[in-house]
């Protein structure tokens, strides 16, 4: 009879975890991220979180705790909560991209973005390489100023070409969103689609990422998160980048919305695809997208982290095989296929007064995973 009523707990917490309900675990790791995650939200570091580490099977622990909205009003936290991945569009929209454009032969690594984009030249520009602009190495500004995006996205790209060198490229690493905006323009120019339509048709829907996806429908509202203030509301169901919104929501650096779940289907296929066994990426693709590069602040690879200034957030428990990825907007995600372990923490730390921090929480939480895998 006791065997019985605690299979049937188990059950019970099993379901409320895929229902979205929040409830206490009797796993003792998932209790540990439980309350590592409620001091984040008791310090005002964001309303609510949902986290989720997995292997290529299983999701071993959910945590969905909090509020989704805590202002005007109160909407409980849901794992199907979608939320503004900001800079992980980076990795999960771009490199992905790129890596697949890759595999159909039309790039290599070595291809001067003048190669496929003949405007983008001038002031030592016309050397800097796809792989430059992958590893931040490109010597393109951080972000050039706001007043150079507006409605006219001919002229926001006509901006961008006319931007000097802030350095040689290849010569240092420079965090740079100006490189990836780049990026999404040489995706639209080589496959002939716009960025979402690609990544969606080549990527998401084989993988069934339902939920992931730029410009989210209005549909959708209900189950995103609310990021910064804005005047007297919130920005809601719309990306918080204020140059991705006035690049009409799609840009190669910020833009993409997403769940806990599907990352987890994207990470299992990269997890797949290393060892051979992908549905969309060949093993060499994701090989040479996940190799580090040592650089003169830490190393990257192919639009991923690995060890940088940039990596707080991923704790020190992980392998060195392991790369991922934050967002502004309180996310991370981090795929570690040597342990077989994805780990993605997704929160809105900007929400309700903008003032949150969540690397030092989410570092925390993916030591302990790792420390228990």
């Amino acid at each position: 009879m006791t065997k019985t009523l605690s299979s049937l707990l188990m059950l019970i917490l099993t379901w409320t975890c895929v229902a979205n309900a929040q409830t206490e675990s009797t796993d003792p790791v998932t209790r540990s991220i439980t309350r590592l995650a409620q001091d984040a939200i008791e310090r005002g570091d964001c309303p609510g979180v949902v986290i989720l580490a997995a292997d290529s099977k299983t999701v071993r622990h959910c945590v969905v705790l909090g509020n989704q909205q805590s202002q005007p009003h109160v909407v409980p936290m849901g794992r199907d909560t979608l939320f503004d991945l900001a800079s992980i569009t980076k990795p999960v929209a771009t490199a992905t991209a790129i890596a697949l454009l890759q595999q159909q032969g039309k790039l290599s690594d070595s291809d001067p973005i003048s190669k496929h984009l003949p405007e983008f030249t001038g002031q030592g520009k016309s050397q800097i390489t796809v792989k430059q602009c992958l590893l931040h190495t490109s010597g393109l500004t951080p972000d050039n100023e706001l007043s150079d995006y507006s409605d006219d996205q001919e002229q926001n790209w006509d901006n961008v070409c006319r931007l000097p060198l802030r350095s040689a490229p290849g010569s240092t690493f420079a965090y740079s969103d100006v490189g990836f905006i780049v990026l999404g323009k040489l995706i639209q120019r080589v496959s002939g689609m716009e960025q979402q339509a690609f990544v969606a048709q080549h990527l998401y829907q084989p993988l069934k990422m339902a939920d992931t996806q730029f410009n989210p429908p209005a549909e959708f509202k209900t189950r995103i998160a609310p990021t910064a203030p804005a005047g007297e509301s919130w920005i809601h169901g719309r990306v918080h980048d204020p140059r991705a919104f006035r690049m009409r929501g799609v840009a190669g650096h910020a833009g993409l919305f997403s769940t806990a779940d599907d990352l987890v289907l994207l990470g299992r296929e990269l997890i797949a695809a290393s060892k051979g066994q992908g549905k969309v990426f060949e093993k060499a693709t994701v090989q040479r997208m996940f190799q580090p590069v040592k650089l003169d602040r830490g190393s990257r690879s192919s639009g991923w982290d690995h060890s940088s200034p940039y990596s707080s957030n991923r704790g020190n428990s992980l392998s060195d095989a392991a790369v991922g990825h934050g967002g502004f907007t309180g996310t991370v995600l981090w795929i570690d296929p040597e342990k077989d372990l994805i780990y993605v923490f997704l929160s809105s730390r900007m929400h309700p007064d903008g003032k949150g921090a969540i690397n030092r929480h989410a570092g925390k939480i993916a030591t302990l995973i790792g420390d228990n895998w």
